[in-house]
């Protein structure tokens, strides 16, 4: 069970009350976003389209924009051939499948501004629909290249985490390790980690929520090139202190980490966040090697494969790190 001797550091400002430990699931998910959904607003009051499209993986913002383009020449189409395909001078004239393919593509021509010219429109009504759908267009790709570039340029740390936290031995005791590792060919300097435990806990009768900062051997590193084993001494102060693998399954707690650290790309501070229940937390394990010198060039090799590969090693919680 959790040592109830440990003097952990009680923290506030975690941004989740004592009241929230009602809810069902983890406080913060895997991919680092909190774990709250938002009532009470109307849908458009409540959400955000650019932070949508921001956000959203890159399959999902391309399917969008794929699918908004074709709608969008659908429904002019449509228009089109509701109001007669006669009326679009150069139009080879066929069945009615036929026709709406040849209104779709001169909707397509219209929409991007490419007008090849070959079918044009030659009634009023039809000059402005196709006039408003120029306008449509202008706007619509206004719109999707600030998008685009509002994606490419976004700060993001790009940084990736075991799936699993480890109890492994350290320094003749034991240490909760967490390892992170840059996925991408950024440079991130002074990187700095933070460790947050939240618990729910019995108090007077009620469950409530409290959350302790779990110290760390290293807190911060000038650069984070290779990957980072981030160790937390278990110490006779900390809460896993004298725990057995029994214990850790029966503990109800969610272990946050969040890395912040400076782009050099970017010019910016980046953070990158997630979260370990304790039955996320593998005792007996230790992180096999993920970096070794490179053969063919001088130089080392990060093999970001291992990031989650272990290996099972004895282990004891109740003598402390020397």
């Amino acid at each position: 069970m959790l040592n109830t001797k440990s003097k952990l550091k009680f923290i506030q400002d975690t941004g989740f009350s004592a009241n929230s430990a009602s809810m069902k699931g983890r406080f913060v998910n895997k991919d680092g976003t909190p774990n709250i959904e938002k009532r009470g607003l109307s849908f458009w009051k409540k959400s955000s389209p650019y932070h949508t499209l921001i956000a959203m993986p890159s399959w999902k913002f391309l399917l969008v924009i794929i699918g908004f383009y074709i709608i969008i020449n659908i429904f002019f189409a449509g228009i089109y051939f509701i109001l007669g395909v006669e009326h679009l001078q150069g139009i080879k004239m066929g069945n009615a499948w036929y026709n709406f393919a040849e209104a779709f593509f001169f909707s397509a021509q219209t929409f991007t501004t490419v007008g090849y010219g070959r079918i044009s429109p030659d009634s009023f009504t039809t000059s402005a629909i196709a006039a408003f759908e120029a306008m449509i267009g202008l706007l619509t790709f206004a719109i999707a290249t600030g998008l685009f570039y509002a994606r490419f340029s976004q700060p993001r740390a790009f940084l990736q985490f075991a799936e699993k936290a480890v109890i492994a031995p350290y320094k003749g005791g034991a240490g909760l390790m967490f390892r992170v590792a840059p996925q991408k060919n950024n440079n991130l300097t002074d990187a700095e980690v933070r460790a947050t435990m939240g618990i729910r806990v019995k108090e007077n009768n009620e469950t409530v929520s409290r959350f302790y900062s779990l110290d760390l051997e290293i807190t911060k590193i000038n650069a984070l090139i290779l990957s980072w084993t981030i160790v937390h001494p278990i110490h006779e102060t900390s809460p896993f202190y004298g725990i057995s693998e029994n214990d850790l399954a029966e503990m109800d707690a969610e272990i946050i980490l969040l890395v912040r650290a400076f782009d050099d790309a970017f010019s910016n501070t980046v953070v990158c966040r997630t979260s370990y229940l304790s039955s996320e937390i593998e005792y007996g394990a230790q992180f096999v090697p993920m970096f070794f010198p490179n053969e063919q060039a001088p130089g080392m090799v990060l093999d970001l494969s291992k990031i989650d590969q272990t290996k099972s090693v004895p282990v004891n919680t109740k003598v402390k790190p020397e």
